[in-house]
């Protein structure tokens, strides 16, 4: 099932599910019990918006072999995580905004878990049954701030840097999935989700022991080798075979 969250005229956004070109209201606790109604809305009468409200957006870094040894770093031996403030969330079709501080803001392709109940000390053979489902996410990143920084957060933190959705697919099969990234239709990255350092079981049950992971929260799980620099009026497509297409312009 894809579940989106949507808002009609400006409305409280409330959460969905999507059939072909319609959506339905869900009711009740989209992480718990809940009811869908009739897909009879339009999806061209909504406005689709981030299809969750994360407490906290955990990343992994250096996760593909190839993107680690194109930025001459070496591939780490256990996860190595950061995170991403609320704030720098947008939607499918909004705007990233390139802050005048960089003069070198590039793109990552990634998969992102969504968490679907509190997870702390998670093992891995366990990580499936606190996997809500998948969407799509652009970790958008100011590279030269991050080189000089040392560590990540100003980098990885500004408005406009978190992109992810348009939905969440709750069936979707990650373990072997193409990940793309065209940059005005030109590719930039490609690789499978079978290419992960770390698999999708190991990053839960890794960051369950460091922090406690609540319904909603996301995990970017890294980006493959490609990544390039955006400009203004760039538009950014990232695509994941069988779950969709994120797309994002860039502006000033």
């Amino acid at each position: 099932m894809k579940i989106v969250r949507y808002q009609i005229n400006g409305d409280s956004p409330k959460y969905g599910w999507l059939l072909d070109d319609k959506v339905g209201e869900i009711v009740g606790d989209i992480f718990g019990e809940y009811r869908r109604r009739e897909a009879k809305i339009p999806v061209a009468n909504v406005k689709l918006i981030t299809p969750c409200a994360p407490s906290k957006i955990v990343c992994v870094g250096r996760n593909y072999v190839e993107h680690a040894k194109e930025l001459g770093n070496e591939v780490p031996k256990i996860p190595l995580i950061f995170l991403k403030p609320p704030s720098s969330i947008i939607s499918n079709g909004e705007n990233i905004l390139l802050p005048p501080q960089s003069n070198q803001v590039e793109h990552e392709a990634e998969l992102v878990i969504v968490i679907s109940k509190r997870a702390r000390n998670v093992t891995p053979d366990q990580a499936k049954e606190f996997i809500f489902g998948y969407t799509i996410g652009n970790d958008i990143t100011a590279r030269d701030l991050q080189n000089i920084d040392g560590q990540w957060t100003r980098a990885k933190g500004f408005d406009t840097f978190c992109s992810f959705g348009p939905w969440i697919d709750t069936e979707f099969d990650a373990s072997d999935a193409v990940v793309t990234c065209r940059v005005n239709g030109q590719m930039r990255q490609m690789a499978s989700t079978r290419d992960m350092v770390f698999n999708v079981s190991i990053l839960i049950a890794y960051i369950s022991s460091v922090m406690t992971l609540e319904p909603g929260d996301i995990i970017f799980t890294g980006t493959p080798a490609g990544v390039g620099i955006l400009k203004n009026g760039d538009v950014v497509d990232v695509e994941i075979e069988g779950l969709g297409k994120l797309s994002n312009p860039v502006k000033v």
